[in-house]
């Protein structure tokens, strides 16, 4: 029986492999052509063309659903603006940044202002108010007599962040052309995964903010099938994947959500499962054992993520399941003090568990009592064994799970 090491060392060093692109299955790569969304890209390039013309485009909000191809549309229109741009005289900064992958207000207006090219002597990582930072990205704007447009993607995280800390700079980026009158010009272009965004929003925002909108809507099976199909002919050798399979991993990403990026990363994953076993072809049993390593990756990435009290209240849960927020606290500070940790307010961690629902790692369920009015029971919509094998290697929480 050969050693599984040399095994998979041979076969790299011989060069088999059923991939020959992998560039193309990552997330962030930019297919050559942009498949059923001629209309989207039509509409935001239409938005966006009086940057063209020397005048201020109108702020546009895109919404859908993930893996719907927002991102990808505004950037090829970005992009191709860029190019023409950078041929003219007239001084257009397109700026992009997602507002998931900043933490802070701070960080997010420190990212804008490093590509309008402030410096960190002119604009520092930390130390400044809100209101500072921003009167500093608009001198820039000013001074430069620059026509920024501010592209946000997941614009609704920025949303929370402003619920979060109060600085309402939202209203603010909406507004900015009020004080820019001397010279240059702001335009917000918002990227959202939530069709509710705007309702969450303040009335004053919502006027300014969606002056025009597109909405994409999600792919049918159909459609996700010839975009994996595209796909497959730029990142496998020819006839590697099966048909079946390929209907397969069409009827799960357009059946669940029609999200063509889920679509993709399952190709990716049932790709290398095949690849690992050495298979001349991906089949319907590697999507099926992609499909499973997926979800359990994201559970477990979530979960990860999570703070200490919020697992120390998953951990609650999972110990009372199916319990009241009231047993559900009880068995939280109990948890508390084997750990040695202060408990938060019972307020607090009945916020943090309608946090947690949101996430869909629990569900929630209100229940009337009559004369004693209603309580809500909570339950976890995961494994159990998920949570244990997630926080066994946390030192804090390897004596209680």
């Amino acid at each position: 029986m050969s050693d599984p090491i040399d095994r998979l060392l041979d076969a790299a060093e011989s060069g088999k492999s059923i991939i020959k692109n992998r560039e193309s299955l990552h997330y962030s790569y930019k297919p050559p052509i942009i498949l059923h969304r001629e209309s989207e890209l039509e509409q935001v390039t239409q938005s966006l063309l009086p940057i063209l013309k020397q005048s201020r485009p109108s702020n546009l909000l895109v919404y859908g659903k993930p893996g719907t191809g927002k991102t990808l549309v505004v950037r090829r229109v970005i992009d191709k603006i860029q190019e023409r741009v950078e041929k003219s005289d007239f001084p257009i900064k397109l700026i992009y940044t997602n507002s998931k992958e900043e933490t802070t207000l701070y960080g997010l207006l420190v990212s804008l202002g490093r590509q309008l090219g402030l410096e960190e002597d002119e604009l520092p990582n930390t130390g400044l108010a809100i209101s500072e930072v921003f009167k500093r990205l608009l001198n820039k704007i000013r001074s430069g007599k620059l026509n920024a447009i501010f592209v946000i993607d997941e614009i609704d995280y920025l949303a929370q962040l402003v619920a979060k800390t109060g600085k309402d700079i939202l209203y603010q980026l909406t507004r900015a052309n009020e004080r820019l009158e001397e010279g240059g010009s702001l335009t917000l272009v918002g990227i959202s995964n939530d069709l509710t965004f705007k309702e969450k929003l303040d009335p004053r925002v919502i006027s300014s903010l969606g002056e025009e909108e597109v909405v994409f809507t999600n792919y049918d099976v159909e459609q996700i099938k010839k975009i994996l199909q595209e796909r497959i002919n730029e990142s496998f050798i020819e006839n590697s994947v099966d048909v079946p399979a390929l209907n397969l991993i069409a009827a799960l990403a357009g059946g669940e959500h029609g999200d063509a990026r889920r679509a993709i990363d399952l190709l990716r994953v049932a790709g290398e499962l095949a690849e690992r076993q050495q298979s001349d072809k991906v089949t319907i049993e590697h999507v099926r054992e992609a499909s499973q390593k997926i979800e359990e990756n994201k559970e477990e990435k979530s979960l990860k993520s999570f703070p200490l009290h919020e697992k120390l209240v998953l951990i609650a849960i999972m110990k009372a399941n199916g319990s009241s927020t009231g047993e559900i606290y009880s068995s939280y500070k109990n948890l508390c003090k084997v750990v040695g940790k202060d408990e938060l307010t019972q307020r607090r961690i009945t916020q943090m568990l309608s946090e947690i629902e949101l996430s869909g790692l629990i569900s929630g369920r209100l229940i009337h009592q009559g004369i004693h009015g209603r309580t809500k029971k909570y339950k976890l919509t995961i494994a159990s064994e998920m949570i244990k094998k997630t926080f066994k290697d946390d030192l804090t929480l390897q004596d209680i799970v």
